[in-house]
């Protein structure tokens, strides 16, 4: 949320008819999916080169009849939410979809559109536009056997605890007030800590809460964060925490050994508008965010580890409209765009990187993706087998589609 006079935000197209950014007062924001100012100041990392040929559309996953909006990977299966509140199932491995439908795979319909899923254990924690967090018990049994949601954030113990103490309230509007325990506009995205005992929630709101997993308690609400919505979080498996924001900054948080609380620790800055999307290399040494100036941003910490020292390195460039979601996989960075596509890229030893695929199947932006590698397939080419490996990428667009997609990467 923000006090400021409103910017051209880069959310889906659903989220920009009415999107309500302000504390005091509302105001709708144009769609922002069309090119934004580029980032003629910031060196390329991507060498004029052609995408691959080496790659397929596998299969397209229909039975959503709204925006998909979040996809994970769990164990055997592909979860996938939408903008009208239905979480769906479906087999993680394509050639298991003998069709190019599955309509009786609902697992789970609430109340709000869905902006975020992620997986801990058996429970599945979705973000909502209704400002509440839900969990799911995963139930993999019986097939298409619909979840129980077994707790909605915060939850009545939580609230009722912080009711009675004057201290416990913020004011959100004039002559208004809740708990802070409460998030006051659409939760856009959630994180798991690498120990599994923390659960952060990040919200246009312009906060970020931190949850205990074991009793869905809230530990800590950072609030004004940023001076507008934060529409991406990422934690570094070394405990860094990075909120990216329509303000177009991305804050580093840490809590530090002995603290009780995060502490803010830097801001990276160099986009020119609203930050969507962040990913992470496993290691948490580089940092890709990718943002409606349709530039992937690379930034490297100078140590070698995960850490609030991070130097702009680069710009990914290709995308002709806004990058809406990234995915980051040992040398693979997975892109989604405005422009329809999605690109994947590897990093070079020389941290060059080059475009091996273009995915151009769906017909409207790309919201969401997931990437894995394909334990399951015989890696050939050319008629003899040859020394690389094979991942699939599952993308989910505006279209109301979900896509499977098999690339072919060489040794380098």
């Amino acid at each position: 949320m923000a006090l400021l006079k409103c910017p051209v935000l880069c959310h889906s197209e659903e989220d920009s008819q009415s999107h309500s950014i302000h504390l005091h007062s509302k105001s709708s924001t144009s769609s922002s999916l069309s090119s934004q100012p580029s980032l003629p100041s910031v060196p390329s990392l991507t060498p004029p080169s052609s995408s691959s040929s080496h790659h397929q559309l596998i299969t397209t996953l229909k039975g959503h009849s709204s925006h998909i909006s979040s996809l994970i990977l769990y164990a055997k299966f592909l979860y996938s939410a939408s903008s009208n509140s239905e979480i769906r199932g479906w087999s993680r491995y394509p050639f298991a979809h003998q069709t190019s439908g599955n309509t009786n795979n609902l697992v789970a319909l609430s109340n709000g559109a869905i902006k975020s899923l992620v997986i801990l254990g058996n429970n599945l924690f979705s973000a909502h536009k209704d400002n509440k967090i839900r969990v799911w018990k995963i139930e993999n049994n019986l097939p298409n056997q619909k979840f129980n949601c077994i707790a909605t954030l915060p939850t009545f113990s939580d609230r009722f605890s912080k009711f009675f103490s004057p201290k416990n309230y913020i004011e959100i509007r004039k002559h208004k007030k809740c708990t802070w325990v409460h998030h006051i506009d659409t939760v856009s995205a959630l994180a798991v800590s690498n120990d599994g005992s923390l659960l952060y929630s990040a919200s246009w709101d312009r906060s970020f809460k931190i949850w205990q997993t074991s009793d869905f308690k809230c530990l800590e609400s950072v609030a004004n964060a940023h001076e507008d919505a934060i529409n991406a979080l990422i934690l570094s498996n070394n405990g860094f925490v990075y909120t990216g924001s329509a303000d177009k900054k991305i804050k580093v948080w840490k809590k530090q050994l002995g603290d009780k609380k995060h502490s803010f620790l830097g801001t990276l800055e160099k986009h020119k508008s609203a930050v969507n999307a962040l990913a992470i290399s496993n290691d948490g040494s580089v940092l890709y965010s990718g943002a409606c100036d349709r530039s992937i941003l690379v930034w490297e910490a100078k140590n070698g580890d995960g850490n609030s020292n991070m130097v702009l390195m680069g710009a990914i460039r290709g995308h002709t409209k806004a990058v809406l979601c990234l995915a980051a996989m040992e040398d693979l960075v997975c892109s989604g765009s405005a422009d329809n596509s999605v690109r994947i890229w590897r990093r070079g030893i020389d941290k060059s990187y080059s475009c091996l695929a273009v995915f151009e199947g769906h017909k409207r932006p790309v919201k969401c993706l997931a990437a894995v590698v394909d334990f399951n397939s015989t890696v050939s080419h050319g008629g003899s087998d040859q020394s690389g490996s094979s991942y699939l990428v599952y993308s989910g667009s505006l279209d109301c589609d979900v896509k499977v997609w098999k690339i072919w990467v060489p040794l380098l």
